[in-house]
């Protein structure tokens, strides 16, 4: 393993910022911390760069333990969301100046700056000064600061959080495309759960100082162990109600609503237990003729559509003033309800996922 914790813990005053962690990252991996505020994903991110040092608990880097080791011997590179580039020196200089730091001499100094701008495409600009470029090149000068010497391991935090929607997508397919050219293992923070689900192999979900799940994305979006899970990545429908029946398929009451969900045993939950049914927007079908058989069915008025590029987006309330969102691909060819008109939705029962209600849970 690249990189361990074990029991990782960071206590400020009477407030544990991070709570008993156990993490192992192996070489080569993307992994993501993701998470709210508060959630201890940069505490954990400070903990192993050694710049914030852990209550309890053990930080192992390479088979060597570096709980107490200063930062500059941990053979860690890291990228920020503030460039930190010297607005004094040309971007050959910036890049460059890791390498004069660790004494290198001039000519390896040339070859491999040379190098690292071919690989982040940026050749043209290597006499510019940092004021001249936009935010996206900044910050792919500040990653080749980072790649410059080697690292083995990449830690950055929230790097992206300072570009625009449209820098923030190109650079997300630079990080991806320099991780897989590298091969080094990178341990990513951010709050952007689309930014986790395009870039990681790996996504640790982070709540309250604690691992809440951790997994592929793949695995995160369509089989969240929890209702923070499912309605902290991606969009969520939630219908929270108690279980009646028995058999593979049972019934969830969720106020008027009588719903036929798939009982699953890693759920945690039988009959008679309160349980929420999470279905995801894609899932969620807008009836404009026959229903399928074997479906649930719930009545609901439309309160809004938005048009996001590609897919549509409606958003409506139930009876009750349950508020669900339903989401289709936008064909010009497709009819769209009107704005107040009452409409029957439904999904499959397989399309639904079962988990255990969370008396902690607020949906924000």
């Amino acid at each position: 393993m690249m990189i361990e914790v074990h029991r990782l813990t960071k206590q400020y005053g009477d407030f544990r910022a991070l709570d008993t962690v156990d993490l192992s990252i192996r070489k080569g991996e993307f992994v993501t911390l993701l998470g709210p505020s508060g959630s201890g994903k940069s505490t954990l991110l400070n903990l192993i760069s050694g710049m914030t040092s852990p209550t309890s608990g053990r930080v192992v880097i390479n088979g060597v333990d570096a709980t107490d080791m200063p930062t500059n011997k941990r053979g860690l590179g890291m990228v920020f969301q503030n460039y930190a580039l010297m607005p004094h020196m040309t971007v050959f200089e910036n890049i460059a100046f890791p390498l004069q730091v660790r004494g290198m001499k001039k000519a390896e100094i040339e070859t491999r700056v040379a190098e690292v701008l071919k690989l982040i495409q940026l050749e043209n600009v290597a006499n510019r000064r940092p004021r001249a470029l936009s935010g996206g090149q900044q910050q792919r000068i500040s990653l080749a600061r980072c790649i410059v010497y080697n690292p083995s391991i990449i830690l950055m935090d929230e790097p992206l959080g300072a570009l625009d929607k449209k820098l923030r997508e190109d650079m997300q397919l630079e990080i991806k495309r320099l991780h897989a050219e590298l091969g080094v293992t990178m341990l990513y923070v951010t709050h952007d759960q689309d930014e986790a689900l395009t870039m990681s192999d790996r996504i640790v979900l982070m709540r309250n100082g604690r691992i809440e799940q951790q997994g592929s994305p793949e695995t995160l979006y369509f089989k969240p162990d929890t209702v923070f899970s499912a309605d902290f990545i991606g969009s969520s429908n939630l219908f929270q109600g108690r279980l009646e029946g028995e058999g593979d398929t049972v019934t969830l009451t969720a106020g008027k609503d009588r719903l036929a969900v798939e009982l699953r045993s890693e759920a945690a939950v039988g009959p008679g237990d309160e349980a929420v049914v999470l279905i995801r927007p894609e899932n969620l079908h807008i009836a404009d003729g026959a229903i399928p058989e074997g479906t649930n069915v719930v009545t609901a008025t439309l309160l809004d559509t938005v048009v996001l590029g590609g897919v549509v987006r409606h958003f409506l309330r139930t009876e009750d003033g349950r508020q669900l969102v339903a989401q289709v691909l936008n064909r010009s060819d497709r009819a769209r309800p009107k704005r107040g008109a009452p409409v029957q939705l439904y999904w499959q029962v397989g399309e639904s996922r079962l988990l255990k209600a969370d008396p902690t849970f607020s949906k924000q």
